[in-house]
C-alpha cells in the first residue's frame, strides 16, 4: 500500500495529505458536514498559487515534533477502527503517525499530531491549510470547511486529484488544538493535529459508511 504523501519543513515539521482514487463518484460522507461549505474561490484569488501549510510555518520560523496521539499527556487525539480495518506501519512515514487500512491497499485513515514551537498566526495560518490539496494533481474540490472543530481552529477540505494513474478522493481535517495549561497562568502547548481518510474515487460510496464512522468518531479534546 502506498502511504500518503508526505510534505517536511523546518525541523522535523511535516504535514501530510492524502487523497486518492479512479472514477468521479459523488462524495458519500456529506451527511456528517452540518457546518457550512466555504465559498467558491474568486478568480483573483484562484490565480494565486497556493503554498503548503508547511512551507507557511517553516517560513514563519515554526518547528514541528511529532508526537504519537497516545503519547500525549496534555491533549486526548483519537480516532476509531471500524470492523475490517487495521494498523499499518511503514518506515515511509513521520514517526508517530497513525494508520489504519481496510486491507492491502485504500481505503486509509491516517492521523498525524505535531507539537509547535514557535509564534505564528493561527487565522493567518489557516488560510494555507488546504495548500497541499490544491497543490494535487488536476484536484477538484467537492467540499470545505473553516468552521472550528470542538472549539478549535480548523480546516476541512475534499476533493478527488490524480495520483499515479488513478483518481482518488480525500478528506483531509487540520485542527490548531491548545494543550491542557501545565498549571494556572501558564499557557498550554499549540499542537497541530492533521485526519486524512483517502479511497479510490471509485470506491468512494461503497466506502461511505467506514468513512463517516472515522470522520464522526474523530477526537481532538484537552484533556
Amino acid at each position: 500500500m502506498r502511504p500518503a504523501r508526505l510534505r517536511l519543513a523546518g525541523a522535523g515539521l511535516a504535514v501530510a495529505v492524502g487523497l486518492v482514487g479512479c472514477g468521479t463518484s459523488e462524495p458519500d460522507y456529506r451527511s456528517i458536514w452540518t457546518t457550512p461549505t466555504s465559498a467558491a474561490p474568486t478568480s483573483s484569488a484562484a490565480a494565486e498559487k497556493p503554498i503548503s501549510l508547511s512551507t507557511y510555518l517553516e517560513n514563519a520560523g515554526v518547528n514541528g515534533v511529532p508526537i504519537a496521539p497516545d503519547k500525549l499527556t496534555d491533549l486526548v487525539v483519537s480516532v476509531p477502527q471500524p470492523p475490517g480495518w487495521a494498523p499499518y506501519f511503514s518506515p515511509k512515514l513521520s514517526p508517530g503517525t497513525r494508520t489504519i487500512a481496510k486491507g492491502d491497499t485504500y481505503p486509509t485513515a491516517m492521523l498525524l499530531v505535531f507539537r509547535l514551537d514557535g509564534p505564528f498566526d493561527v487565522k493567518d495560518a489557516l488560510k494555507h491549510a488546504n495548500g497541499d490539496a490544491l497543490l494535487s494533481k488536476d484536484f477538484t474540490q467537492l467540499n470545505a470547511s473553516t468552521a472550528d472543530f470542538r472549539g478549535f481552529p480548523s480546516s476541512m477540505i475534499e476533493g478527488t486529484y490524480d495520483l499515479n494513474g488513478q483518481r482518488m478522493q480525500s478528506y483531509n481535517r487540520i485542527v490548531f488544538a491548545t494543550g491542557t495549561p501545565p498549571r494556572p497562568n501558564v499557557p498550554g502547548l499549540t499542537y497541530l493535529v492533521q485526519l486524512t481518510v483517502t479511497s479510490f474515487a471509485d470506491q468512494a460510496k461503497a466506502d461511505g459508511p467506514d468513512v463517516e464512522a472515522i470522520i464522526k468518531g474523530f477526537t481532538v479534546t484537552a484533556k
